[in-house]
């Protein structure tokens, strides 16, 4: 969630929740920013605006099945939302953002640089290839991040100059107000920390933007404070998964950094970010129980990490693309503990310098964070 954007209504906090459940079919397609296909990260989403919230809502693959529709925008620029023909609720669709017109020095478009995510933040894959990737026995299977590569919407490596310019144009035009670097797995050393520095010192030195930075956890802790010194301002480690069983089956390459490895990282990260800056991607709907995923973000927020729990989105072209997305019931479960958990820790999306946390727009769990009593 933005920072500048307003509480939820509970009705707002409801379909939220239903809409990255379920996933939204639309009418106006080409309504807004257009959806994004494949890539790492929020993909097959849509930004939609629900009562001042902008939210990344699923709109391809399992969208089809969905009860929810979002009917041609009014002259007030809102959709009316139907569940099963009844209106639920109202949307709004951001602007396509002016720095999509523009190409860098080289000529490449800059959306194939970065793209906007939510309402503010820009978003880019520095490198868009992985070393599990290319072989579905050891790549995580909900992963997409060859897909955009493959059909020419992004390039494999973007450049530290490319990403600086578009990031400075990108706040100029747009008012951006932070920015997420993450990047395929180029190696089992740095794990992706130093591609990360070299372009987080580019980006720095031509616009005063924070940062998040997203790799694995590298071998030597020493990267932590290369990653802080180059400008990262916060930090995501992603765990996706958090049992054994299903850490093996979804992603068997990455499983093989164990959960102590991670929470031996987090320990080492928080002393050099600080507490609340750095978090972790955790995708509920994957197989772990409610209670494990509810565990795993206790011991996460004792850290002191932000602990960004979304619902799975099945995305088309990878081997999970049949897989069911959460129910809204199952999701809530876990949110409104966790909701309270943050509170009582001092950890708040709000508070998070840059990143998917401080966006917030691919859970609603920020919504719930702040209906904790």
């Amino acid at each position: 969630m933005s920072q500048s954007e307003p509480s939820p209504t509970p009705d707002d906090r409801t379909l939220i929740t239903d809409l990255q459940s379920y996933g939204l079919r639309l009418a106006d397609p080409a309504a807004g920013v257009p959806a994004r296909r494949g890539g790492a990260g929020p993909t097959d989403h849509k930004a939609v605006t629900i009562g001042g919230r902008t939210v990344m809502v699923p709109v391809f693959n399992d969208a089809a099945a969905s009860p929810f529709t979002a009917g041609p925008a009014g002259p007030d620029g809102e959709s009316v939302v139907l569940r099963d023909g009844r209106p639920v609720g109202r949307v709004a669709f951001p602007r396509t953002p002016r720095f999509y017109a523009l190409q860098t020095l080289d000529g490449v478009p800059y959306w194939k640089i970065a793209t906007l995510h939510g309402r503010d933040v820009l978003a880019t894959t520095v490198l868009q290839t992985c070393i599990r990737y290319a072989d579905r026995a050891t790549s995580c299977q909900f992963c997409a991040i060859g897909q955009s590569l493959a059909e020419g919407r992004t390039v494999a490596h973007k450049t530290p100059q490319q990403l600086a310019e578009v990031a400075r144009m990108a706040v100029l035009l747009d008012g951006v107000k932070h920015m997420v670097l993450t990047t395929g797995t180029p190696n089992v050393i740095d794990r992706g920390a130093a591609v990360l520095c070299e372009s987080a010192f580019a980006i720095k030195a031509a616009i005063d933007l924070p940062i998040q930075g997203q790799c694995e956890p590298p071998r030597d802790h020493a990267w932590f404070r290369r990653m802080h010194a180059a400008g990262i301002d916060s930090l995501g480690m992603h765990l996706e998964a958090v049992t054994p069983d299903v850490r093996a089956r979804i992603m068997p390459g990455k499983a093989t950094v164990s959960m102590d490895r991670y929470y031996d990282a987090f320990a080492a990260a928080v002393p050099v970010f600080g507490r609340g800056q750095v978090s972790t991607y955790i995708l509920a709907g994957l197989g772990d129980t409610t209670e494990a995923i509810l565990a795993c973000c206790e011991r996460l927020v004792g850290l002191g990490v932000y602990p960004f729990v979304v619902p799975f989105v099945p995305v088309g072209g990878t081997p999970l693309a049949a897989h069911p997305a959460p129910d809204a019931a199952f999701m809530r479960a876990i949110l409104g503990p966790l909701g309270r958990m943050l509170r009582a820790g001092g950890l708040r999306s709000a508070e998070i310098k840059a990143g998917c946390g401080r966006c917030g727009a691919c859970s609603a769990l920020s919504a719930f964070e702040e209906a904790a009593p």
